[in-house]
């Protein structure tokens, strides 16, 4: 007697099935892996994971004037955009049935100070953004960033103090950020700052000010990354940044502290978090899923998106299959969303079909 899929089974005496001896014999398999190879319709019957528009955000990134769209050089095809040219994208996102936008402002130096204050400038143009694509595309929704660093003159994500990065005064200058933006029309707060208890404060204050249905989705798992650079020239930080961020981003050798920066962020109210960056963290990516069970999201940041565009112009690879490949695999590892340069692309070669 033996058990197969939990049942008893009867085991007959029949002949044992000599080894295959020829190349005929050898080929002679009942169970042949390219059979749900052999088709595009077969493949996509049989597909485990799968891409949709519905999985992408687009970050955008927001600068003054108008008319202007101003290309970021370390980021090809990637502008700063006027807020009139913000509205345009929005659209554009909305027609390719891209659920939500992300917005990140390219802040004057003369606008810049030690403690970030045109965060907390009711007309900034994050602000100004947002009511924009909020007129002309109410349906779309919009994420924006909770952090200083791209108001501050040091470059650094809080209050910097003779060397020292003040936790808990940051975290009282992010919740006021976050009701400003909510006001303007924001739809999900990110803080990305990764100071410790944000998620609650701005909870609390987003709560306190009558929008309790504003989302928060947590940077809960961010690496002190070399990945992000591309990123800095476009908000206009990467000349400004003194020192690293090595002692609140997370570092790069670890996935447990991963689920204990989830699991707090969970506890205090987030209701999507994120992992970033992507690709180098698929690993952690999958813990959360697993772990949680809850919204999980992946940042495809800039330096694996110049990445991508730079080996793709240089004949190295196929740049749109690499994109479709890479943005896959985020899915694979369990990601219910992506935030990535590529979701325009993304998403027309996704309409287009096979």
């Amino acid at each position: 007697m033996a058990i197969k899929f939990g049942r008893p089974i009867e085991l007959r005496d029949s002949p044992r099935r000599s080894a295959p001896t020829t190349n005929a014999e050898r080929l002679d398999l009942a169970v042949r892996m390219r059979r749900n190879r052999k088709s595009e319709w077969a493949r996509r019957m049989v597909r485990e994971s799968v891409l949709t528009t519905d999985d992408l955000i687009w970050p955008l990134f927001v600068t003054g004037g108008d008319n202007l769209r101003v290309p970021v050089d370390s980021m090809p095809k990637v502008d700063r955009l006027s807020v009139d040219q913000v509205v345009r994208d929005a659209e554009r996102a909305a027609k390719l049935s891209i659920p939500c936008i992300a917005l990140f402002p390219y802040t004057d130096q003369h606008l810049r100070d030690e403690d970030g204050s045109e965060a907390l400038n009711e007309d900034n143009l994050v602000c100004r953004a947002v009511r924009a694509v909020k007129r002309e595309i109410p349906d779309i929704g919009v994420l924006c960033d909770a952090a200083l660093d791209p108001y501050t003159s040091h470059g650094h994500d809080g209050l910097l103090r003779d060397g020292v990065i003040l936790n808990d005064e940051t975290v009282a200058i992010l919740a006021r950020q976050a009701v400003i933006q909510a006001e303007a029309g924001c739809d999900i707060i990110a803080p990305s700052d990764m100071m410790d208890g944000r998620v609650g404060a701005i909870r609390a204050a987003l709560d306190a000010a009558g929008f309790t249905d504003v989302q928060i989705m947590s940077y809960a798992a961010k690496y002190a990354s070399a990945f992000y650079s591309p990123f800095r020239d476009a908000i206009g930080s990467a000349k400004t940044l003194t020192g690293d961020k090595r002692t609140y981003q997370m570092d790069p050798a670890n996935t447990d502290e991963a689920l204990r920066e989830i699991e707090l962020d969970i506890e205090e109210g987030a209701d999507m978090v994120m992992v970033k960056p992507g690709t180098p963290y698929l690993d952690v990516l999958q813990r959360v899923k697993e772990t949680f069970g809850v919204p999980t999201f992946a940042y495809q940041v800039s330096g694996e998106y110049s990445m991508i565009m730079a080996a793709a112009r240089n004949g190295w690879i196929d740049g749109d299959r690499a994109t479709m490949e890479s943005l896959l695999g985020f899915k694979r590892a369990g990601a219910d969303g992506i935030l990535t340069y590529f979701a325009a692309v993304a998403a027309e070669k996704l309409r287009a079909g096979p």
